[in-house]
């Protein structure tokens, strides 16, 4: 095959499915790997990262990815990471170390080596909830290069005030599920805790979900798929994250979580990027309170909310993708 060819084939499937690929991290236990997920030219200096929220991984991107592939003409490197102790990336030894400033400095490591691969010249980052958070140390902390090269920035319903109820009714369920006969059985199970991200097809709904379990018969040692999900020899499925991942998010105390905030509030005080905040209607995580002072102070994020919706949207829904997309691509607000 001729390589134009060849470079002809592999952009069309890079635009119907990602490549899964790795960046080796550092952490205070010896290190670990962080899957990553790549859809697009690998060739593009423009690249979109998007960074998934607590229990999720880089599959919820799919179709939000092929959009935005397809809105630049292929174009453009998507890159939704599984956020360590999650998806294909390894499990971390010590859980007190699943906190933000791991997870940012994974994504450091993640687009340094994307850089070494080849130059960025434009960098845009969506983060949805926990993934909106590792954002704003990225876009927020004035010690990164990042802060200054970051162009576009979604925060996908996450704030710098994160309401109480939201942490105790994420606290309640995270680690905590079992094993499951099937994908469906674990999609039924899933849907029963995630009413909130608002109305999805059944299709639309197991597809979300197939990625976020895999079959028990795979789980390696560190808990980490030893191939893409397909089925289970044992007939059970799992959760496809550390359930530790929980641990952390249940030790944080009302004094802590009031420090987080005003941390928070500092790093987006201080973005410079362009900024989106895309927010569920009836959302407990972000109050309609701080979604508008969001607004009104750092970089005046323009504020887009979707009706029946609570926490969070999945760009599933083409109206949500289209806020996005609009959002990344839109020249008048270059």
């Amino acid at each position: 095959m001729r390589r134009d060819n060849y470079q002809h084939q592999n952009k069309i499937v890079s635009m119907t499915e990602p490549t899964l690929h790795y960046v080796a991290c550092d952490d205070a236990q010896g290190g670990h790997r962080m899957a990553y997920w790549q859809w697009g030219d690998a060739r593009s200096a423009h690249v979109v990262v998007c960074v998934h929220g607590l229990t999720r991984q880089g599959r919820d991107f799919d179709l939000l990815a092929q959009a935005i592939v397809a809105r630049a003409g292929g174009d453009v490197r998507v890159v939704c990471p599984d956020v360590a102790g999650r998806g294909r990336s390894d499990w971390l030894r010590d859980p007190s170390l699943y906190q933000v400033p791991v997870y940012a400095a994974d994504m450091v490591a993640l687009i340094a080596q994307l850089h070494r691969e080849q130059p960025i010249d434009t960098l845009d980052y969506l983060g949805t909830s926990m993934g909106g958070l590792i954002g704003f140390v990225l876009a927020g902390h004035k010690e990164l290069p990042l802060a200054r090269s970051i162009r576009r920035f979604v925060a996908n319903d996450v704030g710098p005030t994160i309401e109480p109820v939201a942490l105790q009714r994420i606290g309640a369920y995270v680690g905590k599920n079992g094993s499951f006969e099937s994908e469906q059985a674990a999609a039924d199970a899933m849907w029963a805790l995630s009413t909130t991200f608002g109305p999805h097809t059944p299709a639309q709904w197991l597809e979300l979900s197939r990625h976020m379990v895999v079959p028990a018969s795979q789980r390696t040692a560190d808990g980490s798929a030893k191939v893409e999900a397909s089925g289970g020899e044992d007939g059970r499925w799992l959760l496809h994250y550390d359930p530790a991942i929980g641990v952390a998010l249940r030790a944080i105390t009302p004094e802590a979580a009031a420090q987080g905030g005003a941390i928070m509030w500092s790093l987006y005080d201080a973005i410079t990027a362009r900024t989106l905040l895309t927010r569920g209607a009836e959302s407990d995580l972000l109050s309609r309170e701080t979604a508008l002072a969001m607004t009104q102070r750092g970089p005046h994020a323009t504020l887009v909310e979707f009706e029946g919706v609570g926490h969070a949207p999945t760009f599933v829904d083409p109206a949500q993708i289209a806020a996005v997309t609009n959002f990344l691509f839109d020249p008048s607000s270059d």
